[in-house]
């Protein structure tokens, strides 16, 4: 199963651009900006990077975003996940990017889109197609809302497909962040909000409802409610499922006890993604056997996952027709 997994042409679409650093990464940032207070020792960094709880997870997360001041570093750390998703035979992922916190820390919005642009192309050369979502940071309020459409709008990077909406979801409602949606929508923009990782599903439903998602980030709660499963599957609004984050955040036991088999059975589309993978020890291909072996799943079931995430992907209907197609002709004795 490992190295039919590993054949397998795949896509991405829940992953955190400053959650996707791995130690390689940071051993660059970290010695290029030493007052930042990161280990520059390999092993040292190895050990800070080692996950022990969501606490000390949020601590190396925003160590890392320290270190980020300019297109030098975005650059580094788009090349770096581009690197990785290579080496796993990925070819194509939509990665979340905050503009808004790079703005407070000081960055200008042109040494951003100046290090997206490069590493797009860097990664573009390597054999994987990155697309940018950018999200609001909800904790941050409608003043985070609006810096983030307007930077979006304004600025239209190549490359930006959708808007989402991250950050805690205890207390921060969706239905407040709905006329931001709209306006994404109309200029274009796909809809796609994290909801359910951390609340009920009502969450969800506001999603849905109030900022007319398009994909959910997480809606691993949504099993609490089967009137929302059968709307999710009757209306086939994708889910991005993050086994190995909701387990290390503490949502769920196990991936064994992941509700990931409940939404599959329920008919939802489901689609196994990483979120922030070197900080939570995980890759891509390993969610897809955790998730094999928790499931006892054959080889068509999991070129089924695989097929699902490129059909609920913003690629072109071409590209889509091209990659189901390399799929469909991975052999199941690779």
């Amino acid at each position: 199963m490992r190295s039919f997994v590993h054949a397998l042409p795949k896509v991405e679409l829940h992953l955190h651009l400053v959650g996707s650093a791995g130690v390689d990464t940071v051993l660059q940032l970290a010695r290029r900006h030493p007052e930042a207070g990161v280990p520059v020792d390999r092993a040292e960094l190895e050990r800070f990077y080692a996950f022990r709880d969501f606490d000390h997870f949020l601590k190396v997360f925003w160590a890392v975003q320290s270190m980020l001041k300019g297109r030098d570093d975005i650059h580094t750390l788009v090349v770096g996940l581009a690197a990785e998703l290579v080496r796993q035979n990925v070819r194509y992922a939509e990665v979340t990017v905050t503009p808004y916190n790079h703005l407070l820390d000081g960055m200008s919005g042109d040494e951003l889109l100046a290090g997206l642009a490069s590493g797009r192309a860097v990664a573009a050369g390597l054999g994987v197609e990155l697309a940018w979502c950018f999200d609001i940071p909800g904790e941050k309020g409608l003043d985070g809302a609006r810096e983030t459409l307007a930077f979006a709008l304004t600025e239209r990077p190549e490359g930006l497909v959708s808007f989402g909406l991250g950050g805690p979801e205890a207390g921060v409602g969706r239905a407040q962040f709905a006329p931001f949606f709209d306006a994404a929508r109309d200029a274009g923009l796909h809809c796609v909000p994290h909801a359910g990782e951390t609340t009920g599903p009502e969450t969800i439903w506001s999603a849905v409802r109030d900022l007319r998602a398009e994909r959910i980030g997480h809606g691993t709660s949504c099993v609490a409610d089967p009137a929302l499963m059968e709307h999710l599957a009757l209306k086939g609004i994708p889910l991005e499922v993050c086994p190995t984050s909701n387990v290390r955040t503490r949502q769920v036991a196990s991936v064994e006890a992941h509700p990931v088999r409940q939404m599959l059975d329920a008919g939802l589309v489901v689609t196994l993604n990483t979120d922030d993978p070197p900080f939570f020890g995980t890759t891509l291909e390993d969610e897809y056997l955790a998730v094999a072996t928790a499931l006892d799943l054959g080889h068509a079931d999991v070129a089924r996952l695989a097929e699902n995430a490129v059909l609920a992907s913003f690629l072109p209907n071409r590209r889509k027709t091209s990659l189901l197609e390399e799929i469909a002709a991975v052999p199941a004795e690779v």
